[in-house]
């Protein structure tokens, strides 16, 4: 049963990391414009949203 279980989670995991690949890309557009725009709060939310999904996307890859 354990292996099944694994199973299906990586078979999420491999459907998951396009859209995160896809999310990471407009998080790092976002914080360029935030950069060019001089707005230090939104460069740090960038900043924390791209730490998150670099997190998520470190669990899937193990």
């Amino acid at each position: 049963m354990e292996k099944v279980i694994q199973t299906l989670r990586r078979k999420d995991g491999e459907n998951r990391i396009p859209v995160l690949k896809l999310e990471i890309d407009y998080e790092l557009q976002s914080l360029y414009d935030a950069m060019e725009a001089n707005e230090t709060s939104a460069v740090e939310q960038c900043k924390e949203n791209l730490e998150q999904l670099r997190y998520e996307w470190l669990r899937l890859e193990a």
